[in-house]
């Protein structure tokens, strides 16, 4: 038995735009966002066997298919079987990009157990999000982890990110029910107005890579693209006495940057909070 721990950062979007190609790594979204010190940590243990796959999730047993797809992608044909336990910092389904970290964590520790190449991890995670309409670009920016602008679609290197200058500290809010990604993403009509707000968004972000404009990009984008809830807007008009706020792409949630007690303070009012920082660490294995 052979035991490998990896953790992945966790990754919100603040705005975006979904460009697809034939090619799955070259598909993805061009967009801004950050990750977080919270995020997931998997635990993978592989023994002789038959290709079983048993995913737990936070102590209990999961029905994970992201993570299932990109483990039996690395996988192969290769005689072993896989007991995964992944840990979440966050709630799942809430745009805090955590089908990505768990996949990209239990990836990236097969990977190290096989002596296969990290950025196989990568790929596998990536196109699992993409097949699975879970994500669009959260791989991609976990790839180079902290403040980041996805300039051009897809996996680096095929994809570009790039950091801009920030590492603050950040408070969380889950508003409400969760929002599917994969029900967003496979709405035409939605997808369409995505894309016109993300594209003037990105456009005016390429001018200013700070994160006051940030914020205030991904607030434009929250209400011009429909996807924020009526619960999720006044959670962010009441953060924005002491800070900066937007929605968190996609899911029922908020972050907000500033004076980060008021603002735990003023969000628990509307929900759950979590207060995190920006991780500047790419994900990486623990043992």
């Amino acid at each position: 038995m052979k035991r490998a721990i990896a953790f992945c950062p966790g990754h919100i979007t603040g705005f975006f735009q979904v460009i697809e190609h034939d090619n799955v790594f070259a598909t993805g979204s061009r967009g801004a966002g950050f990750c977080t010190e919270l995020g997931a940590r998997s635990e993978v243990w592989m023994t002789e066997g038959e290709g079983i796959i048993e995913v737990n999730v936070n102590g209990k047993p999961e029905f994970a298919p992201v993570t299932e797809y990109a483990l039996r992608r690395i996988l192969k044909n290769e005689p072993h079987d896989l007991n995964v336990m992944t840990t979440l910092g966050l709630p799942i389904s809430q745009g805090f990009g955590t089908s990505a970290a768990g996949a990209l964590s239990a990836s990236l520790a097969l990977c190290n157990l096989l002596d296969r190449p990290s950025h196989e991890g990568f790929e596998a995670a990536h196109e699992s999000e993409i097949m699975n309409h879970t994500g669009m670009g959260d791989v991609s920016a976990m790839f180079r982890s902290g403040m980041t602008f996805r300039g051009k679609e897809g996996l680096p290197p095929l994809g570009k990110v790039d950091r801009f200058d920030g590492d603050p500290e950040v408070v969380l809010c889950e508003i409400g029910k969760p929002i599917k990604t994969s029900v967003v993403l496979n709405d035409e009509r939605l997808k369409t107005k995505i894309n016109a707000a993300g594209k003037k968004c990105l456009e005016e972000f390429e001018q200013d890579l700070t994160v006051p404009t940030f914020s205030k990009l991904s607030k434009r984008f929250a209400i011009e693209s429909g996807v924020a809830s009526p619960e999720a807007l006044k959670a962010i008009a009441a953060a924005e006495e002491s800070g900066h706020a937007s929605m968190s792409m996609l899911g029922n949630s908020v972050f907000a940057f500033g004076e980060v007690d008021r603002l735990e303070e003023v969000l628990r009012d509307f929900g759950t909070t979590f207060r995190t920082r920006v991780d500047l660490k790419t994900p990486r294995l623990i043992k």
